[in-house]
C-alpha cells in the first residue's frame, strides 16, 4: 500500500471554492423559492377588509369570474334595487341562528346580489327593496356546496348561489355578492364571512423548487465530499504476478 495521493493546491482550492459557490447559489435559489411560496399563501389570506373602498368595476367586470386575491375587499356600487331578493338561511349572527337578506342591485347592464342584513325570521317586509342605492360592501366569492334546496319554490334559499339567483331577475349577475357594511332598515349588519385558509396546494410549485435546489446544493457538496475521499485513497498496490 503506498502513501495516499493528494490532489494539487490548486485543484483542491478550485473544486473546493466551486462547491461553495454552487451551495451558496442553490441555497439561496431555494429560499427565494420558498419565499415566493410563502408570499403566494399570505397573499391568498391576506385579510383586506379594512382598506378603503374602491369602485367595483375597478375590481371586476360583470362577465369576470371572481378574483379571489381581492376576498373581502371593501367595494363601492351604485344602482338601483330590483325585484328578486330571498333570504338565505342558517346564517349566525353573535351565535344566534338567523337568515340574512339578499337583493340584487342593478349596476349598469348587470346585477350584483347583496346582503343588506340580518334577522332572526323571514319578514316579506324586510326584504323587499326598491329605488336607488349606494352600496358599500365587502366583496365575496359566490357559494356552492351542492346543498340541496329543498323548497325550491319559495324565498328561502341554502347558499349564495349565483345560479339560482339569476332565475330571479332579467339581468346578468356578476359571479360575486356583498355583504353590506351599513344594514337596510330593520336588520342588523350580517357577520363577515370568515377568510378561508389558503389552499394546501397554493403556491407549491415554488416550493417544490425550493426542494430541488436545496436537493442539488446537498448534491453538489456530496460530490465534491466524493471526489475528495477518492482523491485522497492510499493507492493499492497489484499483486506481483509469481
Amino acid at each position: 500500500m503506498t502513501a495516499p495521493r493528494r490532489p494539487g493546491l490548486l485543484t483542491d482550492l478550485g473544486a473546493a471554492a466551486l462547491t461553495l459557490v454552487l451551495v451558496a447559489i442553490a441555497g439561496w435559489l431555494g429560499f427565494w423559492q420558498y419565499d415566493a411560496w410563502q408570499a403566494s399563501r399570505d397573499a391568498e389570506a391576506r385579510d383586506l377588509t379594512a382598506l378603503a373602498p374602491v369602485p367595483l368595476s375597478d375590481v371586476m367586470g360583470n362577465d369576470d369570474p371572481f378574483p379571489g386575491n381581492d376576498l373581502g375587499r371593501p367595494v363601492e356600487a351604485s344602482g338601483d334595487w330590483l325585484d328578486g331578493g330571498f333570504w338565505v338561511a342558517d346564517r349566525e349572527m353573535g351565535g344566534e341562528p338567523g337568515f340574512w337578506a339578499v337583493a340584487p342591485l342593478q349596476v349598469g347592464d348587470a346585477a350584483v346580489l347583496v346582503v343588506r342584513g340580518w334577522a332572526p325570521e323571514p319578514d316579506s317586509d324586510l326584504l323587499a327593496a326598491s329605488g336607488p342605492a349606494d352600496v358599500t360592501g365587502w366583496l365575496q366569492a359566490p357559494e356552492g356546496s351542492l346543498v340541496t334546496d329543498e323548497d325550491p319554490g319559495d324565498d328561502v334559499f341554502p347558499e349564495i348561489r349565483v345560479a339560482d339567483a339569476v332565475q330571479r331577475v332579467d339581468v346578468d349577475l356578476y359571479s360575486a355578492y356583498l355583504i353590506a357594511q351599513d344594514p337596510a332598515p330593520g336588520l342588523e349588519a350580517a357577520e363577515l364571512a370568515a377568510l378561508p385558509e389558503p389552499s394546501r396546494s397554493t403556491g407549491i410549485r415554488n416550493l417544490l423548487y425550493a426542494f430541488e435546489w436545496w436537493v442539488f446544493g446537498g448534491f453538489a457538496a456530496f460530490i465534491w465530499w466524493r471526489w475528495r475521499r477518492d482523491a485522497t485513497a492510499p493507492e493499492v498496490a497489484s499483486p506481483i504476478a509469481g
